[in-house]
């Protein structure tokens, strides 16, 4: 019995185990989402995501292992080891940081009307600390959860570790970001027609990435050169704006 349930753990303890299953999961969703040319709950991160989550539960009880160690060797690679998934997650830092190309090619635009971005993208934010904390209080949320919904403002990568600083929990955090990106996917054309922004640039851009986080600026570049940079500025200046506020924030409203 002993030899059996040493070798089920054989299989998951690798580094290779959550890297490996990460990346199936995404090319599955890739796949469905072209062949569904684009329908939005197949977004490859949200496919992504609800399949990961499956296929862990089934690991779980194929062998019998609690729901933490299976994470642990999804995330850490198991004991005694410290790379897994969270390789992945690693890169998203350089990813994100990849931005600033676009932003680089366009800085004419940011040095022109800089003054005006930056108001719009802070006090945007501002409101959406507000809204995320009012909301979550009426809905008589546990400070946990509100600590964990507080930084989803920012891109995954910054808002997952924020989140665990001031007490909440980074796999909430992570859920909401994609679901997020997801729905901004699914209705981000018809928003911009809404607030009449399709034949403004700047403000497509600047919306996509305050709203869409990594996926709505990847989503601007396609759209063009002006789109993609007020999306980058966008994603660097929430990022750095919620780093330094929402801890602040947090300790006012006496989250932590």
């Amino acid at each position: 019995m002993n030899k059996v349930r040493w070798n089920k753990l054989q299989f998951i303890n690798n580094t290779f185990f959550g890297i490996l299953v990460s990346i199936v999961v995404y090319l599955i969703g890739v796949f469905l989402f072209r062949k569904t040319k684009g329908f939005f709950l197949f977004q490859p991160l949200f496919v992504g995501m609800v399949l990961g989550i499956f296929i862990l539960w089934t690991i779980q009880h194929l062998t019998g292992e609690s729901a933490q160690t299976v994470y642990e060797a999804y995330w850490n690679g198991g004991k005694g080891n410290s790379i897994g998934a969270n390789f992945l997650f690693w890169m998203l830092g350089p990813a994100t940081i990849a931005f600033a190309v676009p932003l680089y090619k366009r800085n004419d635009l940011v040095k022109k009307y800089w003054v005006e971005i930056l108001l719009s993208l802070i006090v945007g934010l501002f409101i959406s600390f507000g809204i995320i904390y009012l909301a979550s209080k009426a809905l008589g949320l546990p400070n946990r959860v509100i600590s964990s919904l507080l930084p989803t403002a920012a891109t995954t990568a910054i808002a997952m570790p924020l989140a665990q600083g001031i007490g909440g929990e980074p796999a909430i955090t992570a859920m909401t970001c994609i679901l997020n990106a997801v729905i901004i996917l699914a209705i981000g054309d018809q928003l911009v027609k809404w607030f009449k922004l399709d034949k403004d640039p700047i403000g497509v851009g600047l919306g996509l990435g305050t709203s869409g986080k990594t996926v709505g600026s990847a989503k601007a570049v396609e759209l063009g050169s002006i789109q993609g940079a007020m999306a980058s500025i966008s994603l660097v200046v929430i990022g750095v704006v919620t780093d330094l506020v929402v801890p602040i924030f947090a300790k006012w409203v006496g989250l932590v």
